[in-house]
């Protein structure tokens, strides 16, 4: 995500308007965990637009029946598995780029097989004595 995403720049009571809920419901989320603003340096709450897409997520949750507590599991399984998924991503690359530097070093090493038999004949012809 963008450090845009993560920018906190609205307060409290706009971004309960964006949201569509009370301020004390996102009081409440924050006690919870389930929110996390960041603070100016006076103490006010300043969320961001990473807040407005998890509180979302906790709406379409809860809409769907789960409890806070539910959601809040719920997400921190979803946080695991997008790092999970993540570290996957970054070991498949470095698999790939191994890989390749490894097929790169074959292609170095190898000699071709007209040359080889070449220098087997002669190797042969050495150890008999011949020409």
């Amino acid at each position: 995500m963008t450090e845009r995403h993560h920018h906190a720049v609205y307060v409290i009571s706009v971004f309960a308007e964006l949201a569509g809920v009370h301020p004390q419901t996102l009081r409440n989320y924050e006690r919870s965990g389930l929110l996390r603003p960041q603070r100016t340096t006076g103490g006010s709450r300043r969320f961001s637009d990473a807040d407005l897409a998890a509180l979302r997520r906790i709406q379409e949750l809860t809409n769907e029946g789960v409890n806070l507590e539910g959601v809040k599991r719920i997400m921190r399984l979803e946080a695991q598995l997008d790092e999970a998924k993540d570290q996957l991503a970054q070991s498949a690359s470095a698999a790939r780029t191994s890989v390749e530097e490894t097929h790169r070093q074959y292609r170095r090493d190898l000699v071709p097989v007209q040359n080889t038999i070449a220098l087997f004949i002669d190797a042969q012809r050495r150890a008999r004595g011949g020409a």
